[in-house]
This record gives C-alpha cells, structure tokens and sequence, in this order.
C-alpha cells in the first residue's frame, strides 16, 4: 500500500490516476478514558483503511494511503482535558478542499475512513460524500462506508450496537491490535462496566459524556477487550469497506 505522504511528486503522479483509490483516514483528537490515547479514533480510521486497501490490492486494485484528519467535531466530550475540536463548517471546509486538491492529481475515487462517531461529525461526512455522489469525469466520487448505518452495525459486535462503546470493548480491542503501547493496559484491566444507554441519550437531546453518565470519558466495558477480538473487528471492518467499494466500482474488478 502507497502511503502519500511518504512519496516523492513523481511517485505520486504515477500513483494518482483515475481508478486509483484513495483513503482519507478521518479521527479526531479527544479523551477516550484513563487508558487510550487521545488518536485512537485516527488509529481505527488507519487501521480499518490500510486493512482494506490490502484486501483491494491482493485483488489488483492500486490503492494510496493520504495523511489522517486528527481533528473532528469533538462536542461530546466538552469538559475533558485534550478535547480539540473543529466548527461543523470548518470541517465541511477542510473536506471539501482535500478533494478538491485530489481531483486536481486525477483522482477520481476517494474514501472516506471514519472512526469518530459522533452524529454531528457523521453528518458532515455525509453531507460532503453527498454533494460528490454523483459521476462525472473531471470530478472525484467520495464513498462514505457509515458503519453507524445498521446493515455494517449489526456486525459489529452487542456492544457496538448499543452505542455503549466510547473507549469500551470495541474500541479498546482494536487499539490493542492496531497499537498496543499506547494502551493504559494496567488501568484498563480496572475499569469496571459503564452503562450509560448512550444512544437514548441522545435522542432525548443529552450532548456529552459528563451529562451522560460518562464521567471518566468512557461507556462500555473495556476490560473485557483482546487484541484478538481486535483483529477479527479490523478485519470485519476492512470488508465493510471492500463490500462499499466493490457496489459503487463495479468496474475496478475487485
């Protein structure tokens, strides 16, 4: 897998083409309890994308690797320490530029590979893979894989489901594969259980994790976490990706 950010600019004007795909990595920097890092949803977001990418390029489809968004819309954890977050226009802003930028290398495909999950930050992301949904020759397509849409939930695991996985189960399993030494593994290994029903939560109009219920930036249960469950979670992820791809590039042959 080519990594953009490591080319030269002749490598990357062979690399960038019309059927190359690309991945935008797409995180943010906020709290995710006493035991992971503040990156871990850039780290999902590479982890899920370079998986992907291989699977796509073991079956002939060249595949780049753009730098990740460290930054989102990060409202819900407004009263911890380490939160940045971005305005929902300046998000939309920077998206929009970075595909521009690439339609101008040739680029015609471009994926967004999102691990935040945050429903203002969701919807931007839908909102600019919308307004590029439609094919033209002279513009980039952008897909959108949604894993919060139910059809890629559902295998994702009981926690995953019920939105009780901030910093739980599913995302400390992944970072354990995809990062292990940036895990807080003996402070994991400690947390009890949180329950906070985050989803209804929600839609009663609660927006952060203190009002939550949430008081250590984290719901779930991240004990239970194994890299191995991890791997299989990557792994599932990546074909969500390669599934999304496959529908909208019928002609990539993959």
């Amino acid at each position: 897998m080519l990594e953009l950010a490591k080319l030269t600019w002749l490598e990357a004007k062979a690399a960038l083409d019309a059927r190359t795909v690309v991945f935008l990595p797409v995180g943010c920097t906020e709290p995710h309890g006493p035991h992971l890092p503040l990156d871990t949803d850039v780290t999902i977001a590479l982890a899920q994308a370079a998986r992907a990418a291989a699977k796509l390029e073991s079956r002939g489809v060249r595949c780049v690797l753009a730098p990740p968004l460290h930054y989102g819309l990060t409202m819900y954890t407004d009263g911890f320490a380490g939160r940045v977050t971005l305005r929902p226009g300046t998000l939309w802003a920077l998206l929009e530029d970075i595909v521009s930028a690439l339609e101008q290398n040739g680029v015609r495909r471009i994926v967004f590979s999102n691990a935040h999950l945050e429903p203002a930050h969701v919807k931007v992301l839908r909102g600019v893979a919308g307004d590029h949904a439609v094919v033209a020759e002279d513009k980039a397509r952008v897909l959108f894989p949604d894993v919060t849409r139910r059809r890629f939930a559902e295998r994702l695991g009981d926690e995953f489901k019920s939105g009780d996985c901030h910093a739980g189960r599913y995302e400390s399993s992944i970072v354990l594969a995809a990062d292990p030494t940036s895990v807080k593994d003996a402070a994991r290994r400690e947390l009890a259980p949180v329950r906070i029903d985050l989803l209804a939560k929600m839609q009663s109009g609660v927006d952060s994790f203190l009002d939550a219920g949430a008081t250590d930036a984290y719901c779930g249960d991240p004990a239970a976490a194994s890299a191995a469950e991890g791997e299989q979670l990557v792994d599932t992820l990546a074909d969500v990706f390669v599934e999304s791809i496959r529908e909208t590039w019928p002609d990539l042959g993959a």
